[in-house]
């Protein structure tokens, strides 16, 4: 029974990092409806601040996880604030510099592989040899994707450089909010993770995009990209480190491009080329391949337990 136990929460954690990569997918086409205006650190801003109330609202209306008097880990919360803040901004500036296809690619592309290593040198636990070969391969279609045949361009390396460090910074996210996540709740750890990161990313939009103007017919957008492309499927996924490696959560996250690649054929009309196709099934047939790493990982620690038993 603790076995099927066990089995049945790897699949109810990879379901949810898969349903919160889907809601991730459609930011793209929301923050293309907002005016031209609009500054994207604003944006990425603004999204942080309305997650935050959201998560503020949960935990109002949840009782505390903790026996009174227990310490939270608030270096890891700020820590992992830190990330999420970072990340914002080093990818809408990464972006900015290097495009929004290879910006993308670099960005979300390096976040697994980022993770896979962060996860090897300080947790000491090296992801399986399958875990590796759907990963890379899910990368390379990510890239592809992202890329779709465009005409090849001189990398700028500052670019690249600050693509690179949001992908770095996501995965550190990910393997900071997991024993945050196990320690006070989903709501609450996303509370202080992206309420600090709100508190860092406010004054640098203020900076780099100027003072706040009016929003207007902005504000749909905007509270769709807080409420629901960053609160609900941050909540989903930080559920979701219940159950699975953070290593394996950031590449199931990959299945983010699928769902924007959906939209952007169905709603927007885009006629994507041959080696957009060739990239999604290389990031369907590679998120399989960790799927399968994750269960036979599960199988294996419920042998041991058994044997031990």
């Amino acid at each position: 029974m603790a076995g099927m136990n066990l089995s049945s929460h790897s699949g109810r954690g990879i379901a949810l990092v898969l349903l919160a990569a889907m809601l991730w997918g459609t930011t793209g086409t929301a923050q293309s409806l907002a005016p031209a205006t609009l500054s994207p650190y604003w944006v990425g801003a603004l999204r942080l601040v309305i997650a935050s109330a959201f998560f503020a609202l949960l935990v109002w209306r949840a009782p505390p996880p903790q026996a009174p008097g227990a310490r939270l880990p608030w270096a890891a919360m700020l820590a992992a604030g830190l990330c999420v803040a970072c990340y914002n901004l080093s990818f809408f500036a990464g972006v900015k510099q290097s495009g929004v296809a290879l910006g993308t690619a670099v960005a979300i592309g390096s976040g697994p592989i980022w993770a896979g290593l962060l996860q090897t040198v300080v947790q000491r636990r090296l992801p399986t040899a399958l875990w590796w070969l759907g990963t890379c391969i899910g990368v390379a279609g990510g890239v592809a994707m992202a890329l779709d045949g465009g005409a090849a361009q001189r990398a700028p390396w500052g670019g690249i450089a600050l693509c690179l460090l949001a992908g770095l910074s996501y995965a550190a996210y990910a393997l900071l909010n997991k024993p945050l996540v196990t320690a006070v709740g989903p709501a609450r750890a996303n509370l202080a993770v992206f309420g600090s990161a709100a508190l860092f990313s406010v004054p640098v939009a203020w900076v780099l995009g100027g003072a706040l103007q009016s929003l207007g017919v902005a504000w749909p957008v905007v509270l769709y990209l807080g409420l629901v492309s960053t609160g609900v499927a941050y909540l989903l996924f930080s559920s979701a480190l219940r159950y699975i490696s953070g290593a394996t959560g950031v590449t199931l996250a990959l299945a983010e491009p699928v769902t924007a690649f959906a939209l952007a054929v169905l709603v927007v009309g885009e006629t994507p080329s041959w080696l957009a196709y060739l990239g999604l099934a290389c990031v369907l047939g590679g998120l399989l391949l960790v799927i399968w790493a994750e269960l036979r990982e599960t199988r294996a620690a419920q042998a041991g337990a058994a044997a031990a038993a």
